[in-house]
């Protein structure tokens, strides 16, 4: 309980709410601006005061309420520190949408990117211009036209591009610019260093052909501007090659251009300056073109082509599971079949499916599956099957032959009206895992302070997608005794689990499945398999008080089903007292006690009046749990 409440409190510390007191609906949703609260400045009434207690409205101390608040500070400074050194030296990919870029939200989020860089993290910044390019279509008395994942650019919406193209490479570098307020930093003493720490922005031509230069000019704000000016700005050489989309289908895409190959080392060298890195859509041919590109194939390509750590994608919402929880994370796996499940009904799912592989991931699982018998089920390497391999200027190889496709364009028609949710965004995030990036977060862009919640909280605000097939879900070693102690015990103690001794708990501790998450356990289950009936027994599903009511069960009991099908078993029951309805709803039915083994009927305590479930396995359900219970809002 103690940890929860401080995991709340750092939240609302790190969103900026007033510490602590009622919520108001009101309140809710709004944006509100991070700020540190032991930078709150003392203020006395009057003259200067050397003792005695003064009394706030409410009849709180003034130096209670700067403890406490203070004591919030530390606490959450303390948390968050192994995440700051974790994330310390990493880079980011951040792909910030237009309709973000567009909102109110922006400022909030770029403070907090100057802040992470200031902590030692690199960042390659791609904004989304879509938004401001329809916009001033409209101003123009023009319609802007989409042809699937694509804009179809003509001169009028390339000069529309350019525009805001400019314009938002121009708001993020004088944001950025400035760094933290000096007048902040001025209790530390003169130090010229402190002069020294506004970010460095580098915002060349990251896109383009060698040895060419764009000579369209631009205008911006009614004022036109050189375009080699604004986007070669820092040198000669381009930092990858884009070629027209062409005509596709019979179909004119214009000025619209496509990724073939990014600059890795050009964009590493200004990382290296300790640069902030912003890519924008636009670039050019090496036919001397000016070219307009999907912001998101821009983002994903340089994701891989520089190994990025994470993608970051920050959206205008959430993605919710089917009892309106935020969905915090989903293995590449759940998220991969989600994708193909929709393949009939978008067509960015369908894109997705044609570049990464027709071959369907249940049957690589059932693969995967054998080969983890002998390894206890550890999780499943990518290596061993499931994987696409993706080079730089070549596209993706998913075993039918190279794709082409340097980076995944999501836009158009669907996306603009979410008619599937950020399914398209989802798709993405895929994309990339597949091609070797480790994680990718998805998060809302229009809730202060959610970049750092995200990356500095144990659980996030967002949802992450991760190359682990289960987050730190593991067989259990004796070094986990204490921590599945300490999950099971209150659970014991109300009569829910049966008690178990120390030495029980060791002799059955190679039947247990743990999830760690930093280091601790917060959650476990055990699966005792009687093989000659094909059958196993689940038992001590339990997860920790504070991860509860985030789907962690459901992981848990789903792995615990691949693991008893790996082990050849046809069928699983438990022993229950009070958890029935958790299990119905997950397939369980009651059965008699003459279903269960012989050898199990013996060893049962029918002073307790267990109730007994049974649930049979079928390789069509395992995994279906991922698309029955999301829902895209």
């Amino acid at each position: 309980m103690a940890a929860s409440l401080a995991t709340a409190a750092a939240a609302r510390f790190v969103a900026g709410e007033a510490s602590p007191g009622p919520a108001t609906a009101a309140g809710a949703g709004k944006k509100v601006g991070v700020r540190l609260p032991c930078a709150r400045r003392r203020r006395w009434p009057s003259g200067v005061r050397c003792g005695g207690a003064r009394s706030e409205p409410g009849g709180v101390l003034r130096e209670e309420a700067e403890a406490e608040e203070g004591g919030r500070f530390v606490g959450w400074f303390r948390e968050a520190w192994p995440y700051i050194r974790g994330h310390r030296g990493s880079t980011f990919v951040v792909v910030i949408s237009g309709e973000v870029v567009a909102g109110p939200h922006l400022d909030g989020i770029l403070q907090d990117i100057s802040l992470l860089h200031g902590l030692g993290i690199k960042f390659v910044l791609v904004p989304g211009t879509h938004v401001q390019i329809d916009k001033l279509l409209a101003e123009r008395g023009k319609k802007a036209k989409y042809a699937g994942r694509y804009r179809i650019t003509d001169s009028d919406s390339l000069e529309a591009a350019m525009e805001a193209a400019g314009r938002v490479r121009l708001t993020i570098e004088a944001k950025l610019s400035p760094g933290p307020p000096m007048l902040n930093l001025r209790r530390h003493g003169v130090n010229g260093r402190w002069h020294e720490i506004a970010d460095n922005v580098a915002s060349g031509n990251f896109l383009g052909a060698k040895g060419k230069n764009c000579k369209q000019d631009l205008k911006i704000f009614g004022t036109t501007v050189p375009g080699v000016a604004l986007f070669d700005r820092f040198a000669s050489k381009s930092v990858g090659i884009l070629m027209r989309r062409g005509v596709v289908g019979g179909l004119d895409y214009g000025f619209t251009g496509e990724v073939k190959k990014i600059d890795v080392s050009r964009i590493r060298e200004r990382l290296d300056r300790d640069s902030i890195v912003v890519v924008s859509n636009m670039g050019y041919s090496s036919s001397g073109e000016v070219l307009n590109c999907n912001t998101y194939e821009v983002a994903t390509a340089c994701a891989l082509a520089i190994e990025a750590d994470k993608l970051i994608c920050i959206v205008d919402g959430q993605i919710f599971d089917e009892h309106g929880r935020v969905n915090r994370f989903m293995s590449i796996e759940e998220a991969d079949m989600l994708i193909r499940t929709r393949a009939k009904q978008s067509e960015i799912a369908a894109n997705y499916v044609k570049v990464v592989g027709e071959e369907d991931i249940n049957h690589v699982r059932d693969l995967a599956l054998k080969q983890d018998t002998e390894l206890g089920l550890n999780g499943w390497d990518h290596g061993n099957g499931y994987t696409a391999s993706f080079r730089n200027g070549v596209g993706f190889n998913n075993g039918n032959g190279l794709s082409g496709e340097q980076g995944f364009a999501i836009g158009g028609e669907e996306r603009l009206s979410r008619s599937n949710g950020y399914l398209s965004e989802l798709a993405a995030a895929a994309y990339v895992c597949h091609g070797g990036v480790q994680r990718v977060h998805i998060i809302d862009g229009t809730v202060g302070g959610s970049l750092l919640l995200e990356l500095f909280t144990r659980d996030g605000v967002g949802t992450m997608i991760a190359r682990d097939m289960y987050e730190g879900t593991r067989m259990a070693r004796e070094e986990d005794l204490s921590g599945i102690r300490k999950i099971i015990r209150p659970l014991e103690e109300s009569g829910v689990l049966v008690r178990r001794t120390d030495k029980e708990l060791i002799e059955a501790l190679p039947s247990f499945v743990v999830v760690e998450r930093d280091g601790s356990i917060i959650a476990c289950a055990a699966l005792f398999p009687f093989p000659e009936d094909k059958s196993g027994e689940v038992a001590a599903i339990a997860v920790s008080e504070e991860c509860r009511g985030q789907g962690q069960g459901d992981k848990l009991l789903d792995y615990i089903e691949k693991k008893a099908l790996s082990l050849g078993l046809e069928k699983i029951f438990l022993l229950t007292t009070r958890t029935a309805d958790w299990f119905v709803r997950r397939g369980f039915k009651e059965c008699s006690i003459e279903f269960l083994p012989v050898v199990r009927r013996k060893r049962i305590d029918l002073s307790r009046g267990s109730k007994y479930y049974m649930k049979r396995l079928q390789l069509a359900e395992i995994g279906n749990l991922a698309v029955n219970n999301f829902a895209m809002r």
